[in-house]
């Protein structure tokens, strides 16, 4: 079946094809500017100080890599990349003080692939908090933290 094309359909449909990618792109990790991120060994020094406000971390990936091994203490939101774990991360930030020091973390694929940090990020922001960091896992977290040797909890 041939269908006729109109003259700038094509440029209309690269166009159209071009900001679907870009509204990709904006969510994902490597799109979250360098200064909300914080590396491991950065965390990790936080974590054991014994001076200083310690973070509230949630884990915004999926369940079964947080049974698996997570930073201890942290929390499991569910999938930013979810409607349902961005509304439980609403749900569990709402009394929280805006100036709460607060890491977010997923893991589960290279840092530029990464459907869940972004959206759970710009979420938090979006209701006024200020003091967030994003932990930048480059390639996964069980090769940038478990790896490493850094501490992790097993299960729920």
């Amino acid at each position: 079946m041939n269908l006729p094309i109109k003259k700038g359909s094509i440029a209309v449909t690269v166009a159209v094809l071009v900001l679907a990618g870009s509204a990709v792109y904006a969510l994902q990790a490597s799109s979250i500017p360098a200064s909300r991120l914080i590396n491991p060994d950065e965390l990790l020094k936080i974590l054991q100080s014994s001076t200083g406000e310690k973070p509230l971390m949630i884990q915004v990936g999926s369940h079964v890599l947080y049974e698996q091994a997570h930073i201890p203490g942290s929390e499991y939101i569910g999938p930013g990349s979810s409607g349902v774990g961005l509304q439980q991360l609403r749900t569990r930030v709402e009394a929280l003080p805006r100036k709460k020091f607060i890491v977010l973390y997923c893991g589960c694929c290279p840092w530029g692939h990464c459907p869940n940090v972004k959206p759970a990020d710009d979420t938090l922001h979006a209701l006024g908090f200020t003091n967030v960091k994003v932990l930048y896992i480059p390639d996964n977290f069980g090769a940038n933290w478990v790896d490493k040797g850094y501490p992790v909890a097993k299960g729920q």
